[in-house]
């Protein structure tokens, strides 16, 4: 805390510690107001500008250092100058030293409150900023909130100095007017109860609940509002509850569980039941990474005591088991098995043409139009594919399209360097490609710490991708002689790179058109726009999983789902916030980068004090045992404390090992718990344990440890 603002703290403890010592509430006590009353009131007569003027200020100081006199003093401004000069005079005087303290509080308090919890207070303050006002007032009318507690807390938020006037005084003024009214009959007034009844206070209770109500009034103004052009077409009845536009995971989760409460469901999907993930993403990857693991460890059979081995690689046998493997999936995510759970589910397109109907033009031609009271949006993502000239004249694939290949590359550039690039360059050079990464930015895997990227990079190297960070593509270009060429350029200096397939692993962009959004207006730029309950601009639209953000991950996806089916078909009971809080994910390299929570990176990006503990897997029995003996876990704790933050796992089987700390931020499980947790021996879960044991011995009571080492000493007579 800098000095000037210790200053500020000094002359204000000051300031309530003089009002103590010299016992001046005695002077601003009821007793004494009484027998004055009179005297105060010539005053007042005599001269009132400067007796206003001195009791404003007065009142302005009081409020400010949240003196226990307010009451009184509210009560002499009605005894002094009536109702309507005493209400005027009260108010701005309580609303300005209410203002004081907020901005004191703000000043002294939040730069060091928002560095210890800046992450924490994002919510609030965001919530502060769009809907601050009516809290505010809705807390000044309960009396069971003190008022310095109110300034101090919002001081501390991003609440704007003019809102937090303004609302403070609306929200104070009908206390204000009771006060002063009943300060007009002070010579009556025994007690501060006497004016502070039961029956005042429900009153006033009743009263902080009318900004709230107001607030929901003006939110289904606003809905009515939006839905006015459409209100013509609104049905009378629904032809369902809940239409789902998109069979992805998002699509799937929520309409199994719109099924499993009983309400009549579409499930529109244009092309492939069960999205991304199935065909495309998730599980033909990890098919394929798991045979490309395979080939590596048979090349390398001499780290596990196999003198020598060969495997003949039959890349498009490969791409069959890969297929092979989507198949045996799909019965999971089948249009027979959503329908025995009591989905209706259609092949086709889908356009909203009101917030109340879907079309559906089915793969014959044909159209079907449904009128339904909720829609979700689970469009999904497909792959971003870059403006680079010549891009189309050479040919590429992308994550969505490479799975019909059936004969293997020679020489393969894949450009971007994000988890699906890192996986798929890894995988087609294990099966023998000659692969070479490309990446515009400084190191691959850029959200994760240096450490993990440069370990990643290490890896894929090991395994004979050449990467090349720094590199922007400029072109591609088909030379006369048929060869393919890209044009990179670092440095200022161009340089091309032959290839016989270029791969597309930039990253995916939101499927957003052809749904009916522009025609409803529902804002969507890169993603469609949502609150946090997941709903549009309308209510009864919804949108999860990777149209929706902030995340593309299908866990985050059916994640999302839960809270878009509940909101859709309970919301006019109980809505629920999107709870992003304990995110995970993993990038399926080997070895595997798992990470929940905050990363050191973005630690010191949101100014969040942290400590870190690191355990060696290389010291794992298990991972010896295994020839895996590489990697680490490393945890984010609060300083001082054994609260999770965060956890980055590198290592075989990263993924999995991360589960046990999901569930511990999810449920606020610390590093004692994990450690007091039995671990089975050889297991690559107790990595887990031994993190949580490091944490443990850097946080010994090294001075309780040498009194017991002293009490052992003496128990064994030799002090």
């Amino acid at each position: 805390m800098s000095k000037r603002k210790l200053l500020i703290v000094a002359l204000l403890a000051g300031l309530v510690v003089a009002f103590f010592a010299f016992d001046l509430g005695h002077y601003l006590s009821l007793e004494y107001l009484k027998s004055r009353q009179a005297e105060f009131a010539a005053l007042y007569a005599a001269r009132p500008a400067l007796v206003i003027g001195a009791y404003f200020a007065l009142y302005v100081l009081v409020f400010a250092l949240a003196l226990p006199v307010g009451a009184v003093m509210t009560l002499a401004g009605g005894a002094l100058f009536g109702v309507g000069v005493g209400t005027v005079v009260v108010s701005f005087a309580s609303s300005i030293g209410a203002l004081l303290a907020f901005l004191a509080s703000r000043y002294v308090l939040r730069d060091s409150v928002q560095a210890r919890f800046g992450s924490r207070l994002a919510e609030v303050d965001a919530g502060i900023v769009k809907e601050g006002a009516f809290y505010l007032i809705a807390l000044r009318l309960i009396p069971a909130f003190p008022p310095a507690a109110i300034n101090l807390l919002f001081g501390l938020t991003k609440m704007r100095a003019w809102t937090f006037y303004w609302a403070s005084q609306l929200g104070m003024l009908a206390g204000t007017i009771v006060y002063v009214l009943a300060g007009t009959q002070l010579a009556k007034i025994d007690s501060l109860k006497g004016i502070v009844s039961p029956g005042l206070i429900g009153s006033f209770v009743l009263l902080g609940l009318l900004p709230l109500v107001a607030k929901k009034a003006v939110d289904t103004i606003k809905a009515r509002k939006v839905y006015a052009r459409w209100s013509h077409l609104r049905p009378r009845s629904y032809d369902r509850n809940l239409v789902v536009i998109g069979a992805g995971a998002a699509g799937l989760v929520t309409a199994y569980i719109g099924a499993a409460v009983k309400a009549k469901v579409t499930l529109v999907e244009s092309h492939k039941m069960g999205g991304d993930c199935l065909n495309y993403g998730c599980v033909p990857s990890k098919a394929l990474i798991k045979t490309a693991t395979l080939a590596r460890q048979i090349r390398h059979s001499a780290d596990y005591g196999i003198a020598k081995a060969q495997a003949q690689i039959d890349f498009a046998q490969v791409m069959e088991r890969v297929a092979g493997v989507v198949r045996a999936v799909e019965p999971h995510d089948s249009v027979e098995r959503y329908a025995s759970l009591g989905v209706d589910v259609v092949i086709g397109t889908a356009r909203m043409t009101s917030p109340w109907h879907v079309e559906i033009t089915k793969e014959d031609g044909s159209k079907q139009t449904l009128s339904t009271r909720s829609i979700v949006i689970a469009t999904g993502a497909a792959p971003f594919v870059p403006p680079l000239p010549g891009l189309d004249d050479v040919g590429y694939l992308t994550s969505d399209t490479l799975w019909g290949l059936r004969e293997q590359p020679q020489r393969l550039v894949v450009l971007g360097g994000g988890p699906i690039g890192c996986e798929l360059a890894q995988s087609f050079a294990r099966l023998g490609s000659q692969v070479t990464q490309i990446e515009m930015l400084p190191r691959i895997m850029i959200r994760e710490d240096e450490e993990v990227s440069a370990f990643a990079r290490r890896a894929l190297e090991h395994d004979g991708v050449r990467v090349m960070t720094g590199h922007k593509a400029l072109r591609c270009e088909k030379r006369a002689d048929g060869t393919k060429a890209i044009v990179v350029e670092s440095g200022g200096k161009e340089s091309a790179i032959e290839f016989d397939l270029l791969l597309c692993a930039v990253g995916r962009s939101a499927r957003l058109k052809g749904f009916g959004l522009e025609e409803l207006g529902i804002p969507a730029n890169r993603t469609v726009q949502t609150n946090e309950y997941l709903q549009t601009i309308y209510p009864n639209i919804l949108a999860a999983g990777d149209v929706a953000g902030p995340f593309q991950f299908t866990h985050t996806a059916a994640h999302q789902a839960w809270y878009a089916s509940v909101n859709a078909l309970f919301g006019m009971f109980k809505r629920f916030k999107a709870d992003y809080s304990v995110i995970p994910w993993a990038t399926f390299i080997d070895p595997e980068v798992a990470r929940v929570g905050l990363n050191e990176q973005e630690a010191k990006e949101k100014n969040i004090a942290y400590e870190v503990t690191k355990y060696g897997i290389d010291d794992l029995d298990r991972a010896i045992a295994d020839s895996a003996a590489e990697g680490w876990v490393k945890v984010l704790t609060v300083p001082g404390k054994d609260k999770i933050l965060g956890v980055t796992i590198v290592g075989v089987h990263a993924g999995d090992l991360l589960a046990e700390y999901v569930l511990a931020m999810r449920h606020g499980l610390g590093l004692n718990k994990i450690l007091g947790t039995i671990h089975t021996y050889p297991t690559l879960a107790e990595a887990n344990k031994y993190a949580a044991g490091e944490w443990k011995r850097a946080h010994q009571p090294i001075k309780l440890l040498q009194w017991v080492g002293k009490f052992h000493t003496w128990r064994r007579g030799t002090a």
